[in-house]
C-alpha cells in the first residue's frame, strides 16, 4: 500500500447503474504535511476492446451505436463509431472479447492478440481496458451481429482501413479506444 495515503473513508453516492463512490483520505504532501482530500470514483468494472482487420482486403470492422454521454456533450445524434468492446463481467479479458466480437459484429474469432491494457480515464473512472487485435475473414462471419441485449442496437461497419483512419482527422471517429487501435494497426504495419 501507499504510505502517503491513510484514513481512507468511502461513501457510496450511487449504485444505480454502476457504483459511484466518494473517497475521503489523508495525503502526505511533498512538504511533509498531511492534507485531507476527497475524490469521486466511478466503478463500472473492467472491459476489453478489439479491432478486427483484414490484411488482404485492407479493411477493419467497427460498430456504430447510440451513446447518451456523447449526446449530452454535443454529439448531435449521439451515434459513435467504435471498435467492438464490452465489460468483462465474470470473464477473463480474452474470453470476454471473443464473446463480444461474436455478439456485436457477428464474427467468430479464435485467435486474438492482446496488445496492452490501459486506464482510460484515471481521474474519475476505475476501469482498466484490455486492448486486442485480430485478423478476420469473411468465412468467420456467422451471423449479422448487432448485439444480444435488448438495449443494444449496433450497426456493423466494414470499412477500408485508410478511410477509417482518415475519419479520425475528419472527426467522424472520436472514440479514444478506437483511435488508439487504428493507430496501433498503422504503426505496426498490420495493414
Amino acid at each position: 500500500m501507499n504510505s502517503k495515503i491513510k484514513n481512507i473513508k468511502t461513501e457510496v453516492l450511487s449504485d444505480n447503474w454502476y457504483v459511484l463512490r466518494k473517497v475521503t483520505f489523508d495525503f502526505l504532501q511533498k512538504n511533509g504535511q498531511w492534507q485531507t482530500q476527497s475524490r469521486e470514483a466511478y466503478d463500472r468494472g473492467n472491459g476489453a476492446v478489439i479491432l478486427l482487420y483484414n490484411q488482404e482486403k485492407k479493411t477493419v470492422i467497427l460498430t456504430r451505436q447510440f451513446r447518451m454521454p456523447t449526446y449530452l456533450n454535443g454529439n448531435p445524434d449521439g451515434m459513435l463509431i467504435e471498435a467492438c468492446a464490452g465489460l468483462l463481467d465474470a470473464d477473463n479479458p480474452e474470453d470476454c472479447i471473443k464473446k463480444e466480437t461474436q455478439e456485436e459484429t457477428g464474427y467468430q474469432i479464435t485467435d486474438v492478440q492482446k496488445i496492452f491494457e490501459v486506464y482510460m480515464s484515471p481521474g474519475s473512472v476505475t476501469e482498466i481496458l484490455y486492448f486486442f487485435v485480430a485478423s478476420y475473414t469473411k468465412e468467420q462471419k456467422i451471423n449479422d451481429g448487432g448485439g444480444v441485449e435488448e438495449e443494444e442496437e449496433i450497426d456493423v461497419l466494414e470499412l477500408d482501413f485508410q478511410k477509417a483512419f482518415d475519419m479520425i482527422k475528419t472527426g467522424e471517429i472520436k472514440d479514444a479506444k478506437t483511435i488508439m487501435l487504428l493507430q496501433y494497426v498503422q504503426i505496426n504495419g498490420l495493414i
